[in-house]
């Protein structure tokens, strides 16, 4: 197999596990009309309807330069901008650039020297016909998950309340090594005195124990937009001669080994989880035939069982992701090994063989 096939093989895994949409250069996307922005500004409909903005559209250069900064800070937290435009209820990113900010393991800093060069690069950017507004800033959890810390959410507010349209993007570089794909979430906060009619449930995120009462606390404060990738023909040029460079590096290594520190701080995470599950569950006792004016009593006890049923249920799914993504390296490791690790000469193994090995290795645990 050639290098360049297995690079064009490997950036099309990329583009359909990140659904990833093909456009055409000439697209309206790309095409930035000052009129059209300047008028839509004015209207600027999303002061009326909180929920206005329901998609955020990102170009894929745009989103790999996210990824490699947001990998690059690990275990450190990270934040760029992003430039971009307003298409009907989408923000769309066409590009996004680093800002040199100090970081920590759980927040990230904007020191006076950040805005100075942010103001730098836009200015520089218009004179070689970039001319799309910054319309978002990006930051990663490393190993968090995709959601908004009381402190992002108060930061979103305020760009929010003076330089609106702003999203805020989050991206979850560990997990992103882990599960083969990009974690990425892209959030719009609610105005200060807009209570949400109706609080969605949204899907379970494995939260570390440390930062689920943050979580909660601010669940409800922001939404959720759409994340959508698009590319087109001339990023695809660009994309397949950055795969040609370094897939093999993509090949050679293995998120067991390169992410093997946040695997085991997932499964000390889960340790304490299900220590703090155990303390809540009861002792196993037969039901007792209740009376009718013990209905109320009854009531409060199968909201503790439900209480009780749920701190055991997400430590179930904790543990289960944490299996999923250890069998996916696993399996990754040995179809490798049994593909590229044969000899001239040597009997290659027969696809059932592979399947075997396959059907054990997802056995294990």
């Amino acid at each position: 197999m050639s290098s360049s096939s297995s690079s064009d093989i490997a950036f099309q895994t990329f583009s359909l596990a990140n659904q990833i949409s093909d456009v055409s250069p000439q697209d309206e996307i790309f095409a930035f009309d000052a009129e059209a922005n300047k008028r839509i500004l004015q209207q600027s409909p999303w002061e009326q309807d909180p929920h206005y903005f329901k998609t955020c559209k990102i170009s894929a250069v745009a989103l790999i330069k996210m990824v490699i900064h947001a990998r690059s800070g690990v275990p450190h937290e990270i934040m760029g901008l992003m430039q971009g435009k307003v298409i009907g209820d989408s923000i769309v990113i066409v590009d996004s650039f680093a800002l040199p900010v100090q970081g920590t393991e759980t927040r990230v800093n904007a020191a006076s020297e950040a805005n100075e060069y942010m103001v730098t690069y836009v200015q520089e950017s218009e004179k070689v016909r970039r001319l799309e507004n910054v319309v978002g800033w990006y930051h990663s959890h490393p190993g968090y998950g995709c959601w908004l810390s009381g402190i992002d959410v108060d930061t979103q507010m305020n760009n929010q309340r003076f330089q609106d349209p702003f999203v805020a993007v989050v991206i979850d570089p560990n997990r992103t090594i882990s599960a083969g794909k990009v974690d990425i979430g892209a959030f719009r906060t609610y105005p200060k005195d807009y209570t949400p009619p109706n609080a969605s449930v949204s899907e379970y995120q494995s939260i570390p124990l440390h930062k689920i009462e943050d979580f909660g606390v601010h669940a409800n404060q922001y939404y959720p937009l759409d994340v959508r990738v698009f590319k087109s023909g001339l990023d695809s040029e660009l994309l397949g001669l950055l795969w040609k460079k370094y897939w093999v590096n993509t090949l050679s290594q293995s998120p067991l080994i390169s992410n093997r520190a946040y695997a085991v701080s997932q499964i000390a995470d889960l340790h304490e989880k299900l220590k703090r599950a155990e303390s809540t569950v009861s002792n196993t006792r037969p039901t007792i035939p209740t009376l009718k004016g013990q209905e109320e009593k009854q009531g409060g006890k199968q909201d503790e069982k439900k209480k009780e049923d749920s701190h055991l249920a997400k430590a179930v799914k904790d543990s289960q992701k944490i299996a999923i993504e250890a069998q996916h390296g696993l399996i990754s490791q040995i179809l490798k090994d049994i593909i590229f690790s044969s000899r001239p000469g040597e009997h290659i193994p027969q696809v059932s063989r592979v399947g075997e090995v396959v059907d054990a290795a997802m056995n294990i645990g």
